[in-house]
């Protein structure tokens, strides 16, 4: 039986379960998905690591408007890279801009802002000198600037904040400040900060608006940086010149192109057809100036350079060793000065005529300070302490005498100060001839006795004359300004004392005024003495001060000053400066003196020549009972005041010469007594300033109110005769 064969079938493997089209929802390309997350991840990669130049070389674009718009190139002005990038610099923490006009000192600032924003998120602040400026700034600098930047428009497109006051971008915040207004200030920090034309910021009762924003940024340690910028102003008061040379003091040098050597540009290597030494003499030559000739020549070889070779000369400077020069050691504070005469953009024979302008207009502080960068040194009213100290002189060969001969009438100045009191003495003859006779500082709290007992003992001693004569101290000014109870100390011990000639003074400014004014009565608290309260006007007397100070011939008005008196004195003696600023158009005369520097001493002598004026002695008359010649001397004419008090006269009559010296004399009552056996000498001071002769004492009338009067009257029998004033 046959078999048949049966052929099997191979199973077919199972098909795959074909995903739901449904299960991957809108995302149906999966080559898309992967594309859109790789380009997410793209946006993770940290940017490339750029110093704030080269960032701005390659996103920064000068808006329209400028000189120059268009992208920036740092080949334009070399010298802002070092400034720029100090701001990625571990090791710097300030960095100070003294520089000039058409350099781009506000364009660097912005760079360095944008570079905060775009490149390197982190909060800054800026700030401007108010808020007028800071709102033309923002106008006219940051946000056309921000606009043709994409890095910094897209950050702060994603900001949810933009006001007035600040604007916001991923990482940070840009916020703004104005220096009139502290209110902008406070609760706001930030580990960078940009102040622009500090000099023109106004110091407020809490301090200067610089210190006060670096103080808030103490919190963000060793990554805070500030940078300061401004041109300067008037020398002693710049702020951005102590600034500068507070840092490291960094210049500029240029190659020369013919010797290679490393200079600097500076006006004094500015030369053209009549130019003279000094501004002064510049002013009287303006007709034969040929401005159009100028050129910088090199101070090594003398070479005149054109100003394409002076344009190379600053864009090759880095490439060759030359560039940014320190002249201090680096501590963490770069400053850097530059003037206008490295601005590409500028040709020298346009510098010069700006400066020929304004020697035509009197206007040269703009031309120091705007084009070169230099601070303005005012010729108000000054003296110098180098020519005095070395006009200082010898009274007395052999130490026998204290006063020479020219000194007559001896009168002191006191100035209180809330650790001491400083007093100067000085000695006065013909037409205010004065003698600088010594200088005290007595140290303990006026609050406290100590001092002032130290002061009634100078005040009650007496100086030797050159005659052999004892002068004693005539009329002293004594200071009451202070605070802390110090006006009230210096009111209880001034109390009782004006019979001694002890006045107490305050000052005040203005012009115009007499140096020494009537008094008026003050009361230092309720229970205590009344004390006449003299006005001084200071400013006329420091400015009568000043003037003698720079007499060079002895002679009246002349200041004579001890061989011993050190070097501080004088600095102090010289210390203010008057000078002119204006005030809404109008000139106004001021006294100015460097911060932290001291005038004790010209207060003391100012106070000592008030003294002399509220006594006004005859130093005719008390010369000629010394026996001093006074033959030429002219004779005295003065004006007296009403309400010096007078000295009691003297029973004895006064010898006309100090060879002529009675038994017993009758000194005058804040004089010391002599004690018994005791030789006196002639008291010159003690002649009374009016010399009129001694009067009995009237008494005088009672002023009464009109009803006390009429009943007085009425029981006299007689009517009642009233006038103003009383009877």
């Amino acid at each position: 039986m046959a078999t048949t064969k049966t052929k099997s079938k191979r199973a077919k493997p199972a098909a795959k379960p074909q995903p739901k089209a449904e299960d991957y929802g809108q995302f149906r390309n999966l080559a898309g998905i992967l594309s859109a997350v790789k380009r997410a991840q793209r946006n993770l990669i940290p940017p490339p690591v750029m110093l704030p130049s080269v960032w701005a070389e390659k996103n920064i674009k000068i808006p329209t408007g400028n000189a120059v718009p268009g992208p920036y190139r740092i080949h334009n002005a070399p010298y802002q890279r070092e400034p720029m990038d100090m701001l990625v610099q571990q090791d710097c923490y300030r960095v100070t801009l003294m520089w000039g006009a058409q350099v781009g000192k506000t364009l660097l600032a912005l760079c360095v802002q944008a570079y905060c924003i775009g490149a390197s998120p982190r909060s800054h602040m800026m700030m401007q000198p108010s808020e007028n400026d800071l709102g033309v700034w923002l106008e006219t600098k940051f946000n056309p600037l921000a606009e043709d930047c994409s890095a910094v428009a897209d950050a702060l497109g994603q900001g949810k904040v933009d006001n007035k006051k600040m604007k916001g971008y991923p990482g940070g915040f840009l916020m703004f400040a104005w220096a009139g207004s502290p209110k902008t200030m406070r609760g706001r920090s930030a580990p960078t900060i940009v102040c622009d034309e500090v000099d023109g910021y106004e110091r407020t009762n809490e301090g200067h608006p610089v210190s006060l924003l670096w103080q808030r940024s103490a919190t963000f340690g060793d990554i805070r940086f500030l940078m300061d910028i401004s041109t300067p102003t008037i020398k002693g008061e710049s702020y951005i010149e102590k600034s500068f040379e507070a840092g490291d003091q960094r210049r500029f040098y240029v190659p020369c192109p013919h010797c290679e050597s490393h200079v600097l540009l500076e006006w004094e290597h500015i030369h053209w057809p009549g130019r003279m030494g000094s501004d002064e003499e510049n002013a009287k030559a303006l007709d034969e100036m040929e401005p159009e000739k100028a050129h910088f020549h090199c101070p090594d070889c003398g070479a005149q350079w054109t100003d394409g070779q002076r344009i190379a000369a600053i864009r090759k400077a880095e490439s060759v060793g030359a560039g940014w020069k320190a002249t201090r050691p680096f501590t963490g504070h770069a400053s850097y000065h530059l003037n206008e005469l490295y601005s590409t953009f500028r040709k020298i024979p346009a510098i010069v005529r700006d400066y020929i302008d304004k020697l035509k207009t009197d206007d040269l502080q703009t031309f120091y300070n705007v084009s070169l960068a230099l601070t303005w040194d005012e010729k108000g009213e000054s003296a110098d302490p180098d020519s005095l100290m070395a006009r200082r002189e010898i009274y007395s060969e052999d130490g026998s005498f204290d006063v020479p001969a020219g000194g007559l009438y001896l009168t002191a100045g006191i100035d209180m100060q809330i650790d001491r009191l400083e007093c100067e003495v000085v000695a006065w003859g013909l037409g205010e001839e004065s003698w600088s006779l010594g200088y005290w500082v007595f140290w303990g709290d006026p609050l406290t006795g100590d001092p002032w007992d130290q002061l009634d003992d100078l005040l009650e001693s007496h100086f030797i004359h050159e005659t052999g004569a004892k002068l004693r101290i005539m009329g002293a000014c004594l200071d009451t300004g202070g605070t802390n109870g110090m006006t009230s100390a210096a009111y209880a011990y001034a109390k009782g004392r004006t019979g001694r000639r002890l006045f107490a003074i305050k000052g005040v400014p203005g012009w115009g005024k007499a140096v020494a004014e009537k008094p008026s009565r003050r009361q230092s608290g309720k229970d205590t003495r009344k004390v006449d309260l003299w006005p001084i006007a200071v400013d006329e007397g420091k400015l009568i001060v000043t003037r003698r100070l720079n007499k060079t011939e002895a002679g009246p008005g002349y200041c004579h000053f001890p061989d011993d008196r050190h070097e501080e004195w004088f600095n102090q003696l010289t210390a203010e400066k008057m000078v002119t600023k204006y005030v809404r158009g109008q000139p106004v005369r001021e006294w100015k003196k460097p911060d932290r520097a001291r005038n004790e001493a010209l207060d003391c002598r100012v106070y000592a020549y008030a003294a002399l004026k509220i006594t006004a002695p005859r130093l005719l008359k008390i010369a000629q009972r010394l026996g001093i010649d006074t033959t030429g001397a002219e004779p005295e004419r003065r004006k007296r005041l009403k309400t010096v008090p007078k000295m009691p006269k003297s029973e004895t009559e006064l010898p006309q010469t100090a060879t002529e010296v009675p038994e017993t004399p009758v000194l005058a009552s804040f004089a010391p007594q002599p004690e018994e056996n005791e030789p006196v000498e002639v008291v010159p001071n003690a002649i009374p300033h009016n010399d009129k002769p001694a009067t009995k004492k009237q008494n005088r009338p009672r002023l009464q109110s009109k009803a006390v009067a009429g009943k007085k009257a009425k029981k006299a029998g007689g009517g009642a005769n009233w006038v103003k004033g009383g009877w």
